[in-house]
């Protein structure tokens, strides 16, 4: 019997001491990590039916086997639990919460109201702050950054940086050409900028505010015309040929039974082993495009309909874009309000939206998106495109006793024993998990390049920190596993390690010579052959991204410290100025270094805009230097 097996009647008998209450419970191991995170509308009931003699799942069982203590935490109400939860498992990261990973983005034009002479900004994943403006989001093949810069320049709006806005003196050539009315030297005053920028922001907005834009620019076109000014006559005409497309793609395909111009609509589909969530989003009463997420079902310990509430506190809680007004759910009426009670606390209290019951004029659009998530999946399995399958597999090859759930994967970067660095990069059931990507500078050795002693540093610094992955990749064939596995019997670490590396010369290592030589396999301890990845596409997938990925994030930081090293400024000399401002700085600087010390501080604070303390320790120090 293991020593969390002989805890079960004292952590049965604490959880029988629980209030009757809604809460949050935090399940820890013997390191006090916290494994998982739950809400309960009754802590008691909830957290007893863990550590009783029911009958429980494969799954429960073994999350319980793992259980050490637990924790809880009283709310005053369902909705305020939900919110919680949500908050606990995004600041903790708990081992087996479902986590959702949202890579997929739609584009946006953002206008700063704070600047006197606003611009147009295309944005991926916008920010929440005070006067930014939004307009979106814009589906795939709009070309919407193309339009963007087209309204820019048939408005004659400003596309500098605001740096070059305050520190030009002259009009720029685009004040020529006829593409800006240069506001940067007040050749514009900022009431008729303003007006400027609406009639550009109604081709945004679309519908009738769009034909008046475009009304507004065949005006001027024929005015144009008429003054015998054909070359702008002329350039108006192709911004508004540009323009028409985009205009007609955007807003002529109507929702004609959705009375709403802006909704998400969710649904999902639970298969035999796997769950999708699909996302529908309608904007300015068209529908825009969607989302679909997936999950495993051995990973949901509550009833669907609860984890669905809480990935879409995740989705709206991690997302920076404006929520749409009505949220269409697949849930019952109580569930609707919990969630819209959660959201208008998570989001902020004055956020205009509601969430209602995927019924009535709304059952076709759920029905819609049910049908696609039941599909996606369909087609998913079908074509062994699930990380789910990828991790069985590799659960398979490893003898282990569950899925593994969190991967990490390293990557040595050296050239000719100079800087030499290593990559940290984590996936999380199949998928990057960015916020956990580290990098290590590594010591320079004599010998130079020593890819087994570099190593070896990084996983005795990795093991001194806790929590560890379910397994360990290391870029490299056996010799490297080696490494690696020595390391882990030194620290008494039981973690398995896998090796990726290309077959050099396969006829050599397999019976089988039509295999072909660029194949990527997987070194496995205690096995006479390495598996041949392309036998499973899901592994191979998850294996050869990660793999990739660390080789990126390695030699972007390899890059970083020879460039420094190499080309070391003579700025970074200046005492009195910080790393960021110095970098600021020198992303300014287009005049030599001798020129720069001919000015005095009032001219260097001018042509870096920064400020005049600054500019006095740059002053004293080019000066110091000339005279020397």
């Amino acid at each position: 019997m293991s020593p969390n097996e002989q805890r079960m009647p004292e952590l049965l008998a604490k959880a029988n001491s629980l209030p009757k209450s809604p809460g949050c419970y935090l399940m820890k191991d013997n390191e006090d990590n916290i494994l998982y995170v739950g809400k309960a509308k009754s802590l008691k009931a909830r957290v007893v039916s863990y550590f009783n003699s029911s009958a429980k799942s494969a799954k429960t069982m073994m999350l319980v086997s793992k259980i050490h203590n637990f924790d809880f935490i009283l709310t005053n109400s369902d909705a305020e639990s939900y919110v919680l939860e949500n908050n606990l498992i995004k600041d903790n990261r708990p081992k087996y919460n479902i986590r959702l990973k949202d890579d997929k983005s739609y584009p946006y034009v953002q206008v700063n109201r704070n600047h006197s002479f606003p611009k147009l900004d295309y944005v991926r994943r916008p920010k929440r702050k005070k006067g930014a403006e939004l307009f979106g989001p814009y589906p795939s093949g709009s070309n919407i950054s193309t339009v963007m810069r087209t309204i820019t320049k048939a408005f004659m709006l400003r596309d500098c940086s605001d740096w070059d806005f305050s520190s030009r003196k002259t009009p720029c050539i685009l004040y020529q050409m006829g593409q800006c009315s240069a506001p940067c030297v007040n050749y514009i005053s900022s009431q008729d900028y303003a007006k400027d920028l609406e009639n550009a922001l109604k081709v945004l907005k679309g519908n009738r505010n769009s034909k008046k834009a475009l009304k507004l620019l065949e005006d001027k076109m024929f005015e144009y015309a008429q003054q015998e000014k054909f070359e702008q006559a002329a350039m108006l005409r192709d911004y508004i040929e540009e323009l028409k497309p985009f205009l007609e793609s955007s807003f002529d395909q109507k929702v004609e039974f959705l009375n709403e111009r802006n909704a998400d609509v969710f649904a999902y589909y639970q298969g035999d082993k796997e769950l999708d969530v699909t996302l529908y989003m309608i904007r300015q009463g068209s529908l825009l495009g969607h989302k679909t997420f997936h999950f495993y079902v051995e990973d949901l310990f509550d009833e669907v309909s609860e984890e669905i509430i809480l990935f879409m506190l995740q989705y709206y809680g991690q997302s920076e874009e404006p929520i749409p007004e009505t949220i269409v759910a697949d849930l019952d009426k109580e569930q609707c309000e919990n969630l819209e009670a959660a959201l208008k606390s998570t989001v902020g209290g004055n956020t205009r939206l509601s969430v209602v019951k995927g019924s009535g004029k709304y059952s076709t659009l759920v029905e819609a998106a049910r049908n696609h998530a039941e599909e996606s999946q369909r087609v998913r399995i079908q074509n062994q495109e699930s990380e789910f399958t990828g991790l069985h597999k590799l659960k398979e090859l490893l003898g282990m006793s569950e899925r593994p759930r969190v991967l990490e994967c390293y990557d040595i970067a050296i050239w000719q024993g100079k800087s030499p660095t290593a990559s940290q990069v984590v996936f999380h059931d199949g998928k990057p998990d960015k916020a956990s990507y580290r990098h290590y500078h590594l010591q320079e050795l004599p010998e130079g390049n020593n890819d087994f002693a570099m190593m070896k540093e990084v996983f005795e610094r990795r093991l001194k920190k806790r929590p560890l992955p379910d397994v360990f990749i290391v870029d490299g064939g056996v010799a490297q596993v080696n490494v690696a596995r020595k390391v882990l019997a030194e620290f008494n670490v039981d973690v398995p390690v896998a090796g990726i590396a290309k077959a050099r010369d396969l006829k050599k290592n397999f019976r089988n010579s039509s295999i072909s030589k660029s194949e990527e396999r997987l070194i496995i301890p205690n096995r006479s052959n390495p598996y041949i990845l392309n036998k499973c596409p899901s592994l191979f997938r998850i294996v050869v991204q990660m793999r990739d990925e660390a080789h990126r994030f390695s030699r972007r930081l390899h890059h970083k410290a020879e460039k420094k090293r190499v080309f070391k400024s003579w700025i970074d000399d200046v005492s009195g100025i910080g790393e960021k401002v110095k970098k600021e700085i020198l992303q300014k600087i287009t005049t030599p270094k001798e020129d720069l010390a001919k000015m005095n501080v009032k001219e260097l604070v001018d042509l870096l805009g920064i400020q005049e303390r600054y500019a006095k320790a740059l002053y004293d120090f080019l000066r110091t230097d000339m005279d020397n």
